[in-house]
């Protein structure tokens, strides 16, 4: 009860100003919540950063999350490869995605895009052979890190299909499944091929999205357990936040 109270009340001990120290922040708390135990408090602090109300754009500093969607440009393509995929195969999960969603975070703009398919595994040899009738770009398999070298690096129009991994974060913009911002963040660490340009600015966009957007770190966590990234990922932020 004291914690959904004080989860409710969160933003408004940030009224005029920008960010808080952790003292000032607990000394906030302490106003609604004269009684609470220092531990109880830092508990939940550490719930609400979890959660994604509460971030550390740098080390004992906290502001409160944005409310602000991820909401990238999705093509007229990408839209359309989409549909078809849902059309005749409604039942199969799957997403679509664009490297370049990432730019927007990059001081650097690299000039290669990648628009790429996600799909579970079962279905993802089924969907390959019918965008290799259906898509007027050729589809390639994402199976190893020669595809790049052999095929891609002189082509202008591309379309990966690559393997989804289970319980990946999912979201859903204007009626299209695509990547969480979690999950691209992990993936970027994780398929260093397909997101080749990204690589020198990593740290850059990881402190930019989390600047930007809210998080879910138990989300991210667990994505980033799950694609064996998660000490990387922790090593990161934790640099990031020493900054």
């Amino acid at each position: 009860m004291q914690y959904s109270k004080l989860r409710e009340n969160i933003s408004s001990y940030f009224r005029g100003n920008d960010r808080l120290s952790k003292k000032e922040l607990v000394c906030e708390i302490r106003k609604n919540f004269p009684n609470l135990a220092d531990n109880t408090i830092n508990v939940y602090i550490s719930k609400l950063k979890k959660e994604g109300f509460l971030y550390t754009p740098s080390r004992g500093v906290y502001k409160t999350g944005s409310t602000k969607p991820f909401q990238p440009f999705i093509s007229h393509f990408l839209q359309q490869i989409y549909n078809k995929i849902k059309n005749s195969f409604p039942y199969i999960n799957f997403c679509v995605a664009e490297t370049a969603w990432l730019n927007d975070f990059m001081i650097h703009q690299p000039f290669r895009n990648y628009t790429y398919i996600e799909i579970e595994k079962d279905a993802i040899e089924s969907v390959f052979n019918f965008l290799n009738k259906q898509s007027k770009i050729k589809p390639f398999l994402y199976s190893d890190k020669n595809l790049f070298d052999r095929y891609l690096n002189d082509s202008t129009d591309i379309l990966i299909v690559k393997n989804l991994v289970s319980e990946a974060p999912l979201t859903v913009v204007n009626n299209t499944t695509i990547p969480s911002l979690e999950k691209l963040l992990v993936d970027m660490l994780t398929d260093v091929e397909l997101f080749s340009p990204q690589q020198s600015e990593k740290e850059v966009i990881i402190q930019n999205v989390i600047n930007t957007y809210t998080i879910n770190q138990s989300k991210l966590q667990r994505y980033a357990q799950r694609r064996n990234r998660k000490e990387e990922l922790n090593n990161l932020i934790n640099i990031l936040s020493a900054n």
